[in-house]
């Protein structure tokens, strides 16, 4: 692959802003990045960069900003066609419009076409890693990793399991199958170029506490892998889990009495978690995933963003109970619901979210999240000045802070002027 300098301004993190303080982000007015072999070679001043390497091409992206590309935490690859469907809660949600539309994955072919669909409106949105959740088809877990080594994405995905009569019959595997099926998608696909397995159970009113210890035993037999799942989303759903699981002491316990609580874990939602839960999610270190336009969409709550502080915290979009692909607009809508909790998160800390932060919850801070030597070179460049609006705000920015906050706000596809995947541009 060829070197390849690229310029623009630079935000560069050297970790979480929530611990480190505006002292982690190193801005650059005029920065570039040497990119070879699909990786981030050095980071600096253009001037320094292009005097250090006079003969490699240089691609100028003038005032546009270079950011890690976004980091998609949690996400359902099959509820693209049905994303912003009108007007139900939860469990009305699924039943709905969820479970028909995820019986199409029945077919490859189906399978095929969501899946090609989603990565390229997110790749058009700027997000360069998704952790998906698939359908009880093995096929629609082929199709997602397929399309996204076609891209050269690095992405993580797992064949949703639910085996209990909660779920409709033409969606419902068995424990027997959940653990067979995954087992061998694992092998299948872990490790491959960027790609990694995760063990997915839906969540525990659709699976059995047979099918739960499956999964459990699986994990055990592969703790490299993640497991992701969904915790606490809404206060119907919690009183629904104590109807099934009475002798629980709480919704997590459903996971922890089947081996699915561990640092490899990653909880999307947990919105309504009791102290116990708070305090053992810390403990095992576990990851939680805060998806904001989902549960201001469908009603759920308001997420504790100070847990930041005891748990490795994600963002997502959770497309579809999400109502966008952007990660831009998650942001936004990140903002809204802290301060509607009373605390008021700087830009720096929205950026760390979908990238870094996103980054640590899925285990691969080491890999991507970061303008770093070293780290591979996922990348989206953000034109600050996108829309007249935009830009006119941005223009009485004093700073990088009150320069790029605009675009968090009011962003969408039109501010994401490039998309570079493994040093490969993708978009612009």
């Amino acid at each position: 692959m060829t070197d390849r300098l690229i310029l623009g301004q630079t935000l560069a993190f050297a970790g979480d802003p929530a611990v480190l303080g505006l002292e982690a982000a190193r801005h650059e007015a005029q920065g570039a990045l040497l990119v070879r072999s699909g990786k981030i070679a050095a980071i600096g001043p253009a001037s320094a960069l292009r005097e250090a390497y006079p003969r490699i091409p240089v691609t100028d992206h003038g005032q546009g900003l270079i950011l890690p590309g976004f980091i998609d935490a949690h996400a359902h690859y099959p509820q693209t066609a049905i994303i912003a469907s009108w007007g139900k809660r939860l469990i009305d949600w699924l039943n709905s419009y969820t479970f028909p539309e995820e019986a199409r994955f029945a077919d490859p072919a189906y399978a095929d076409l969501i899946a090609a669909r989603y990565l390229d409106l997110v790749l058009a949105n700027g997000t360069t890693t998704v952790a998906s959740y698939c359908t009880i088809h093995p096929e629609s877990v082929d199709a997602f990793f397929e399309a996204a080594k076609g891209r050269g994405m690095r992405a993580l995905a797992g064949k949703t399991c639910m085996d209990r009569d909660t779920a409709p019959g033409f969606l419902r595997d068995t424990a027997q199958s959940a653990y067979d099926d995954s087992r061998a998608l694992l092998t299948r696909w872990h490790g491959v170029d960027r790609l990694s397995y995760i063990i997915t159970p839906r969540f525990s009113p659709t699976s059995t506490p047979a099918q739960l210890a499956a999964l459990g035993a699986l994990w055990a037999e592969h703790p490299d892998c993640l497991m992701q799942t969904h915790l606490s989303e809404q206060t119907d759903e919690i009183s629904w889990v104590k109807s099934l699981y009475p002798q629980a002491r709480d919704y997590l316990d459903t996971y922890e009495a089947h081996g699915l609580l561990g640092a490899n874990g990653v909880y999307g939602h947990a919105i309504h978690l009791e102290a116990r839960e708070r305090d053992r999610l810390a403990e095992i270190g576990a990851a939680l995933v805060h998806c904001p336009t989902s549960n201001s969409f469908i009603g759920s709550g308001l997420f504790d963003m100070g847990l930041r502080h005891r748990l490795r915290v994600g963002l997502a979009t959770d497309t579809g109970g999400g109502s966008s692909f952007s990660m831009l607009r998650t942001m936004a809508a990140c903002y809204e619901i802290a301060q509607l909790r009373g605390m008021t998160l700087h830009p720096a800390d929205l950026i760390w979210l979908a990238t870094g932060g996103s980054a640590r919850a899925l285990r691969l801070d080491d890999k991507i999240g970061k303008l770093a030597p070293g780290f591979e070179a996922d990348l989206v460049v953000l034109d600050l000045a996108a829309t007249p609006a935009i830009a006119q705000a941005t223009a009485h920015a004093d700073d990088i802070w009150q320069a790029i906050f605009p675009t968090i706000m009011m962003g969408d596809d039109r501010a994401i002027a490039a998309v570079y995947v493994a040093g490969k541009p993708l978009k612009g």
